[in-house]
């Protein structure tokens, strides 16, 4: 699908969406405890919830969709699973080690880029205890049982081995370890992990050793869905309209649903506006912003890699120079994300320099042009935000991508006043 996005202004209120990232945790959660429960997750839903969704069905679990969410019955185990990834990277990295400790054997598909996303720090981890694979890259195949033990791995390839490794071994027989054997990035997801394994009651503890964390769980544990559980407002989405907000005169947008206690890394954005000189403020769960002074920024993206799209056009409308730094990730997501943001800036007119681990961007002004959306839903969401202040209209490829996160974008982006034609 193209669409094309004209310059407008942005006004009003939007509701955050269901944060994907505490929504995957809590639908697994519910999955694998004793007596499942109810998530107020409200259709429509995006991709890589429905991926998790249709993989703990395929694992037994009983999902049945409500008006108001989605009651689940937890997994009753079977003998064999095919489970459909999609695209979501989150679904196949959590969902791996999890099946293998309540299923001895599974196939995995996937779509997109997600074959080409690696894979081999988290199989090769879960070879070395019981599981055997036919090969690590999608399609794959595994039968065996995930053991307990003491696992090594490293902290800095994708938090998302160590969450899948944190959610699937409270169901081992045998009690474990895992030990870090590089520093942890993206930190913020993995206490994400943690909070919610502690609220479903599940018992993990933390040591360092070195100045490297090591997580120790006991294992035969059962888990239990509290009631009134909740989800939080989605900071990552949210981003896209705040840093709406944050680059033209006259423009003023609340997201309501959003709270600053979550432990989504992603919040950052809040500060990083701020400092970056918007106006922006926070009462009851609604935060407000508007333009403020459009002054530059550096920002290390070490822990917040999905706003880099977002923040790199945020950095476009400012008056200077913005540096990106440790972003050596975002080339693994579901484009080449560092790449990609650079390719949409020159497109629009704005001089972006790449480096190997981030990027520099150029304040100055942003034309109308074509961007290629790259088959990914932030990229799309960023070409989109950008065309707003833009000479001329954005024309944006792949805006079907935008299902993967947040399936409503462009609605919402219509009713704040946004432009986008089909």
């Amino acid at each position: 699908m193209i669409v094309r996005c004209s310059p407008a202004l942005l006004r009003g209120t939007v509701h955050a969406i269901p944060s994907k990232s505490d929504a995957h945790r809590k639908l697994i959660c519910a999955a694998i405890s004793e007596n499942g429960g109810f998530l107020p997750i409200r259709p429509p839903h995006c991709d890589d919830i429905l991926a998790t969704m249709r993989c703990l069905s395929a694992l037994g679990a009983e999902i049945t969709q409500t008006e108001n969410g989605v009651q689940i019955c937890p997994i009753k185990r079977q003998a064999h699973a095919d489970l459909d990834c999609g695209e979501s990277g989150s679904t196949l990295r959590f969902l791996l080690p999890v099946a293998m400790a309540v299923c001895s054997d599974i196939s995995v598909t996937g779509a997109g880029r997600l074959p080409e996303r690696p894979i081999g720090t988290l199989t090769d981890a879960m070879s070395a205890h019981g599981v055997q694979f036919e090969k690590t890259a999608l399609p794959l195949s595994a039968n065996g049982n995930l053991t307990g033990g003491v696992y090594e791995i490293a902290g800095n390839i994708s938090s998302q081995f160590l969450s899948g490794l944190l959610m699937a071994l409270p169901l081992c027989e045998q009690d474990s370890e895992i030990r870090l054997t590089t520093p942890l990035q993206s930190s913020a997801y993995v206490d994400m992990t943690l909070s919610t394994l502690r609220a479903y009651g599940a018992e993990i503890t933390e040591s360092t050793e070195n100045g490297l964390l090591r997580y120790h769980i006991r294992g035969r544990q059962k888990l239990y869905c509290p009631e009134n559980a909740a989800v939080d407002g989605d900071w990552s989405n949210a981003a896209f309209w705040l840093a709406a907000g944050a680059i033209l005169p006259d423009t003023e947008i609340t997201v309501s649903g959003l709270s600053m206690d979550s432990v989504q890394g992603d919040k950052a954005i809040f500060s990083i506006l701020r400092d970056a000189g918007a106006n922006i403020a926070e009462q009851n769960g609604n935060v407000t912003v508007s333009c403020g002074t459009l002054c530059p920024f550096d920002a290390e993206m070490e822990a917040i890699p999905d706003l880099l799209p977002i923040l790199a056009v945020r950095a476009a409308y400012a008056e200077g120079v913005s540096h990106f730094l440790k972003a050596e990730r975002l080339r693994l997501k579901e484009s080449d994300r560092l790449k990609a943001t650079a390719d949409m800036l020159r497109a629009l007119g704005i001089r972006c320099e790449e480096h190997p681990d981030g990027l520099t961007v150029y304040g100055g002004t942003i034309r109308g042009g074509t961007v290629n959306g790259m088959n990914d839903h932030r990229m799309v969401m960023a070409a989109a935000v950008a065309a707003l202040g833009a000479d001329s209209a954005v024309t944006v490829t792949d805006a079907e991508a935008v299902n993967k996160s947040y399936p409503g974008f462009f609605a919402d982006y219509r009713t704040l006043g946004g432009i986008a034609e089909k």
